[in-house]
């Protein structure tokens, strides 16, 4: 009978550890990559460009565009680098390029490791993220065609999130503009686990211990809101009210943590993740504040 009872809970114990593993071969299947490259580029739009090859940490490298002010001697305009979403490629800034290029910017949009027609990197995360806007200042200031003391990265989601930890540890960058960043990255996955019903103990507490091990830091090491202090750049942080990817409440915790005299957020009313740049007032106020930050 004992036996019996034994071997009834070692059946139970193997059905929930193989449930757990396949809930957390689940949770990990959803932060997986998907590499899709870029369809149009900026000569859709009448726009010059030169694609740029950018060499990046674990001898790879990005793929880019050049996109050289309109209006001015390229030494003389303040220089944009612009940073994607997870998921995504140049392709989603080409509306920024847009308008940017004829307001009087540089520009150099490019693809994140394992994102577009950038190198293939085993994982991403915010932190290969920010070391690919480095390997990109670093591109600039060695290309020698621009004036380093004025760049400024616009970062959308992901992408803003690690321009602020970045601009927290390279004072090359002078200019932070987000559009629906977190604050921290566990929150905003305890937000997404929260929408799949997924506990947090022993399934996320478990994907966090080992996201970390990857990463070789901890989270609250890297949380935006815990590093976006140490910068002296200006910061503009826009969310969408109704962003339910990012809730709005992470660009108030940056808000918070941040130098308040060089930090400012505006919240856009029935906007969410990916629209924000629909507002009509949006591009003056990208312009406005660039010009502001980058301006001598």
């Amino acid at each position: 009978k004992n036996e019996m009872i034994l071997s009834i809970m070692l059946i139970i114990g193997l059905i929930i550890v193989g449930i757990m593993g396949l809930l957390f071969f689940g949770m990990t299947r959803m932060y997986r990559n998907i590499q899709t490259p870029h369809k149009n580029t900026p000569q859709k739009y009448g726009i010059t460009f030169e694609e740029v090859h950018i060499p990046t940490k674990n001898n790879k490298q990005l793929y880019g565009w050049w996109i050289p002010c309109q209006t001015m001697p390229v030494e003389n305009a303040p220089t944009v680098i612009l940073v994607h979403g997870w998921n995504r490629n140049v392709e989603r800034v080409m509306v920024y390029i847009r308008n940017l290029n004829k307001a009087g910017y540089n520009i150099l949009a490019f693809d994140s490791r394992n994102h577009g027609s950038s190198d293939n990197d085993k994982y991403s995360s915010m932190v290969k993220f920010a070391e690919d806007i480095r390997s990109v200042v670093d591109f600039l200031q060695k290309r020698g065609k621009t004036d380093i003391s004025r760049i400024g990265v616009i970062g959308l989601s992901i992408g803003g999130s690690a321009a602020i930890y970045e601009a927290s540890i390279d004072d090359r960058v002078n200019a932070v503009m987000t559009v629906g960043s977190f604050a921290h990255p566990r929150d905003l996955m305890l937000h997404e686990f929260r929408k799949h019903h997924i506990p947090y103990f022993p399934l996320a507490w478990f994907f966090f211990f080992y996201l970390q091990w990857k990463i070789g830091l901890t989270m609250n090491e890297i949380a935006p809101e815990n590093t976006i202090a140490n910068s002296q750049a200006n910061f503009l942080l826009i969310h969408g009210e109704d962003d339910d990817v990012c809730p709005s409440n992470h660009g108030k915790r940056l808000l918070d943590a941040g130098n308040r005299d060089k930090i400012s957020l505006w919240t856009i009313s029935d906007k969410g993740h990916s629209d924000c740049h629909h507002h009509p007032d949006f591009w003056s106020r990208v312009d406005s504040f660039l010009r502001s930050a980058l301006d001598n």
